[in-house]
């Protein structure tokens, strides 16, 4: 067992000073406000849970800063995109994973749902270990720290009623049993857990999405849902409905359901997911870097679905400015301030993310939970003067603010990794932009 003091905490509600947290097993075994122990080690900073990325393409890493250029759309970022997918291999994409991952380490995130594709050699042929790209990203998250949901992603169809092509074809198992058949075999270690996906409705044919239902069990299911105008418009011509009608109707539309993007939904869109309990994971810079649009957040949470965050293709890693970024847009789009709490996008990014991704024992300095600290300095040239409170982590802090980070009861971040992690993640990416020339 090892006693800490929390200089300033965050325990669900608010900030309070002074707090003894005694760890043991990688959880939480007692905490005390206002405590002055005699041996405990201090905490210096502003200390909150671990955060919950519930949205990652780890690979898309290797498009920062190369597809943000000149003009174009979502469909034409998606083949560069497919420019990468079909050259990664078992040891690139461990990799480019572990690299990604120590970044997402460094910027307090203990936990990252990994939407999970690449499943097959690149002409479609199964690797003699079928699941060797997935494990190759649970093993990329236990060398980086941190905790994986797997989850493993069916793909059948580049569009609706078009087979898959190109990049693609690596993507598909070719039916639901085969593609649920060997999810079931996945073992993975205690720092991980298998969930599925649908990659999208224009990618699953709906006659497949009842099917789909059928071999979930109680695993976290997760669905890009509506991203784009274009998607909305094919299903209704396809399917006469909305995707989200479309998910509901197919059974795939409840409180294990997290639907990522969520950007152009109907009035009765809204309603139905709310209503179902569902969660919504925003990923707002990357919704704003691919043109997406700006979803309806706060309709969607008074009406009862529940925010997560995520940082999706990664031209940003920093789920403080994904926090903040929900506020902000809803400003763009309303013209009007203050439609979220710091506080609840506090809870957002934590706890409720962590439940989405079948983690309910974490995102929470509590007795029981899984010790997770980040600890943010509240004199940097951003944090200073701010307050020290829940506005300083949502309105002021970045990810170049966080210090150190303890997962699971481990230190898997100190002050001053981030130069071997900025070469490590150099030295990758370089590695596979060669290959692509």
């Amino acid at each position: 067992m090892t006693a800490y003091l929390l200089e300033h905490a965050w325990l669900g509600d608010r900030f309070h000073d002074d707090v003894l947290v005694e760890v043991e097993d990688g959880r939480f075994t007692s905490v005390t406000p206002d405590s002055d122990p005699p041996r405990a080690v201090p905490v210096r900073g502003l200390v909150v849970p671990g955060l919950a990325n519930t949205h990652s393409h780890a690979f898309h890493r290797a498009l920062r800063g190369r597809t943000q250029r000149g003009r174009g759309t979502f469909w034409t970022w998606r083949e560069r995109m497919y420019d990468v997918a079909a050259r990664l291999d078992p040891d690139t994409h461990l990799a480019l994973a572990r690299a990604t991952y120590r970044e997402m380490a460094a910027a307090g995130i203990t936990c990252v749902g990994e939407f999970h594709y690449l499943h097959h050699q690149p002409d479609g042929r199964r690797y003699d270990d079928p699941d060797e790209m997935g494990l190759a990203l649970v093993e990329a998250a236990r060398q980086a720290g941190i905790r994986v949901t797997l989850l493993d992603t069916l793909y059948l169809s580049s569009g609706f009623g078009a087979p898959p092509e190109g990049a693609q074809v690596r993507y598909s198992d070719g039916s639901v049993d085969a593609w649920a058949d060997r999810v079931d075999a996945l073992a993975v270690g205690p720092h991980a857990v298998v969930g599925a996906a649908a990659h999208s409705v224009r990618a699953v044919p709906a006659d497949d999405l009842g099917a789909v239902a059928g071999r979930l069990g109680d695993r976290p299911f997760h669905v890009h849902l509506s991203e784009q105008v274009a998607e909305n418009e094919a299903c209704l011509e396809a399917y006469g409905v909305t995707p989200a009608r479309l998910l509901a109707d197919r059974g795939l539309l409840d409180g294990r359901t997290t639907l990522v993007h969520a950007t152009h939904l109907t009035d009765a869109d809204v309603a139905l997911v709310g209503d179902a309990g569902a969660h919504v994971s925003f990923c707002p810079t990357t919704e704003r870097d691919l043109g997406d649009g700006i979803g309806p957040s706060r309709r969607l949470h008074d009406a009862g679905a529940r925010l997560t965050l995520g940082s999706d293709s990664h031209a940003v890693i920093d789920l403080f400015e994904e926090m903040r970024a929900v506020e902000l847009d809803e400003r763009l789009a309303t013209q009007q301030r203050g439609h979220w709490s710091a506080a609840e996008l506090v809870t957002a990014a934590t706890t409720t993310g962590h439940a989405s991704l079948g983690w309910d024992d974490a995102g929470a300095i509590a007795v029981g939970r899984r010790a997770d600290l980040v600890v943010l300095d509240p004199t940097s040239p951003r944090t200073a003067g701010t307050g020290r409170d829940e506005n300083t982590v949502v309105f002021a802090a970045t990810a170049e603010d966080v210090r150190r980070v303890m997962a699971d009861g481990r230190w898997v971040v100190e002050d001053g990794d981030r130069a071997a992690i900025g070469r490590e993640l150099d030295d990758v990416v370089s590695r596979i932009w060669k290959d692509l020339r």
